[in-house]
């Protein structure tokens, strides 16, 4: 029995190098918010009540779009498992329509930063503001757009029945829905637990 079980090295060993990449970048992504985590913290955050900067609205509803990517996302999984084609595509479009809405959502928050007198030159903890949602909504980018290279492909299969049980019986098609998933939810993450930070800073 004992003999039958691998030690977390030699799972590691047997991952697929996509998988390797995507949790090292995850690993290595969350140490970077970490740090500027930190470094906001540590920047003199609490004197945003007492120059009537409040916390940007647009922020607030983006909150909400990114919890509701979330449930799409998980539909995406749950319907490769079923082999639902149309619906996993489907889901698979609103999970990139909603990251589009969250991305403008953040655009707009930086406008009413902007407004409130916030900006690069002001306090460091405003711009800490920005660099952190920033860099949040690039790596979340670029996981809208490998979502769009996969609504496309999936288009294509539609209509070729064939190429769709060849497609939803292939592990590799299995371990890339799983993979986007998985990083999704971790960006949901992040964004949950800066918003936090934010929340608890104003």
């Amino acid at each position: 029995m004992k003999e039958n079980q691998q030690t977390w090295f030699q799972k590691l060993e047997n991952l697929h190098p996509y998988q390797t990449m995507v949790y090292l970048g995850m690993i290595g992504s969350g140490l970077i918010f970490l740090f500027l985590t930190v470094a906001f913290l540590a920047s003199g955050y609490g004197g945003f009540p007492s120059m009537g900067i409040k916390l940007p609205k647009s922020f607030v509803i983006s909150t909400f779009v990114i919890m509701l990517s979330g449930y799409t996302v998980s539909n995406v999984s749950l319907h490769f498992r079923e082999e639902r084609l149309r619906k996993l595509k489907n889901n698979l479009f609103t999970t990139f329509l909603l990251g589009v809405i969250f991305t403008v959502l953040q655009f707009l928050g930086w406008l009413e930063l902007k407004q409130m007198g916030v900006d690069f030159k002001g306090l460091p903890s405003g711009s800490f503001l920005y660099v952190l949602s920033g860099i949040h909504v690039f790596h979340l980018v670029g996981a809208m757009i490998f979502g769009l290279i996969m609504v496309l492909q999936y288009g294509r299969r539609e209509k070729d029945q064939v190429g769709q049980l060849i497609m939803l019986t292939n592990p590799f098609e299995k371990m890339r829905i799983s993979l986007f998933a998985t990083y999704w939810h971790f960006m949901d993450l992040i964004w949950l637990m800066l918003f936090l930070v934010f929340v608890l800073s104003f």
